[in-house]
């Protein structure tokens, strides 16, 4: 193998190392981008409402007849 041909080889791994690390860096951004917005989506949801143990009757009756 000549050295100008192994040169380029090192040459072209090494811009291949340098791709895969910005696309890994893009990819996690948006993952964490992705991560933010359903987490903010979770806290806009309103609370749920809590069963009283006097008398509360959510989840307690079953709709058979759908």
């Amino acid at each position: 193998m000549e050295t100008s041909a192994i040169a380029s080889l090192a040459t072209s791994l090494s811009n291949s190392r340098v791709q895969q690390t910005a696309e890994l860096a893009v990819f996690k951004k948006a993952v964490d981008l992705q991560a933010e917005g359903a987490l903010q989506l979770l806290q806009a949801l309103p609370p749920l409402p809590t069963l009283s143990s006097s008398g509360g009757v959510a989840g307690q009756i079953i709709n058979v007849k759908a």
